[in-house]
């Protein structure tokens, strides 16, 4: 007979790390949208990271980076210092809706700029996630690499 009790279940991934201060800020997707029509790859200020790991199907947005959010938190000195060094002034997090390891990961980040005393990175969490993105029609798929619409049909919301 299975147990229901939930003190019987492993605490969830995150629980290892301290909890975020600070909010996290959104963008929408018809912002991204729009960085990504109009800025050449090598003017980009921005980097769009796709926090997935297990789900990580499906297809991405275009020009994102893989950081699974579970390796996050304790490689954010060296990320941040990356970020800094690139130039870059918007770090845009997603994952399935951007409500849980997204939003966790940009107010991650916002506490660490904040600490930083930094006023130019902005940490941001994609509004939707890629399950927005996914379904907001043939304009947001044509930005995505590998793209498999049997996932998306199947998809159930969460992150």
């Amino acid at each position: 007979m299975a147990t229901t009790d939930a003190a019987a279940a492993p605490p969830p991934w995150y629980a290892a790390y301290p909890a975020p201060k600070s909010e996290a800020v959104t963008i929408s997707r018809e912002e991204v949208l729009e960085l990504l029509k109009t800025t050449p790859i090598e003017k980009r200020d921005f980097v769009l990271v796709d926090l997935r790991r297990n789900d990580f199907e499906g297809g991405t947005i275009r020009g994102s980076i893989n950081l699974p959010a579970q390796s996050l938190y304790l490689t954010l000195p060296s990320l941040y210092a990356v970020f800094k060094q690139a130039g870059l002034r918007k770090v845009i997090f997603y994952c399935g809706s951007s409500t849980g390891r997204g939003s966790r990961a940009t107010s991650w980040l916002a506490d660490h700029i904040a600490d930083a005393g930094d006023k130019d990175l902005q940490s941001l969490a994609l509004a939707g996630g890629i399950k927005g993105w996914a379904a907001a029609g043939a304009e947001y798929v044509a930005w995505m690499d590998g793209y498999d619409a049997a996932v998306w049909e199947k998809s159930a919301p969460g992150c």
